[in-house]
């Protein structure tokens, strides 16, 4: 069963035998989480995306990385499942009418409600493979390699609200395990960019989020 953040605040993973091996070694072995570990994450047709552009591409390798983004956009206090919707919407608009790309530049993003949304289309398949990635459009050098997380919201001088970083943490650790990513390989955008991405406050957070999801993979 996949859960949401409103049912559960922080997901503890269940490991099999050979999870709890690979955890007491201090390995990360990429696709380790079965379905029902997975936490709930919305596939582009639940929250109404329009089709890309133009056909995507998926790669036949795993990511190695993940970048943290924010959308810098109003921050909600509408922590609606039908708000995270929209906002999921309005960022594909935005992305496919403004900037001209072929889809949602992202691959998932997290709502200020703490739902997670996946973002380009076949990113939530090639999470689930652990072995492939969706080309993206969220970091020029990073979008062969790097899974691309956007947070709602502006970091600049706010943190963000508990909800979306418990559901952050969670879902970085997953996301970690599927594809075999070290925490250490947890980065920013702005740590590959010239941009003030993810916004000071949340890139401040970044060895915290680290911290926390190299627990997850080990404890």
């Amino acid at each position: 069963m996949a859960f949401d953040i409103g049912q559960l605040p922080r997901r503890t993973f269940l490991r099999g035998v050979a999870g709890v091996s690979a955890a007491a070694a201090g390995l990360v072995l990429p696709g380790m989480a079965s379905a029902a570990d997975e936490p709930r994450i919305y596939r582009c047709a639940e929250w109404g995306a329009r089709p890309p552009a133009e056909p995507l591409t998926t790669l036949d390798h795993p990511a190695d990385r993940v970048l943290i983004h924010h959308i810098a956009c109003p921050n909600s206090t509408d922590y609606s499942l039908a708000h995270a919707f929209q906002v999921a919407r309005d960022d594909q608009a935005d992305h496919m009418d403004n900037n001209g790309w072929s889809d949602t530049g992202q691959h998932f993003t997290v709502t200020r409600g703490g739902y997670r949304l996946e973002g380009r289309h076949g990113s939530l398949d090639a999470l689930r493979s652990g072995t492939k990635i969706v080309r993206a459009a969220h970091c020029p050098g990073q979008n062969d390699n790097a899974i691309g997380i956007e947070n709602e919201g502006t970091y600049t001088e706010v943190e963000p609200p508990e909800a979306q970083w418990e559901s952050l943490v969670v879902f970085v650790a997953h996301v970690c395990r599927q594809y075999g990513i070290p925490a250490e390989e947890i980065n920013g955008h702005r740590d590959y960019y010239n941009t003030d991405c993810p916004g000071d406050k949340l890139y401040a957070r970044l060895p915290e989020l680290r911290s926390r999801v190299a627990q997850e993979l080990t404890g």
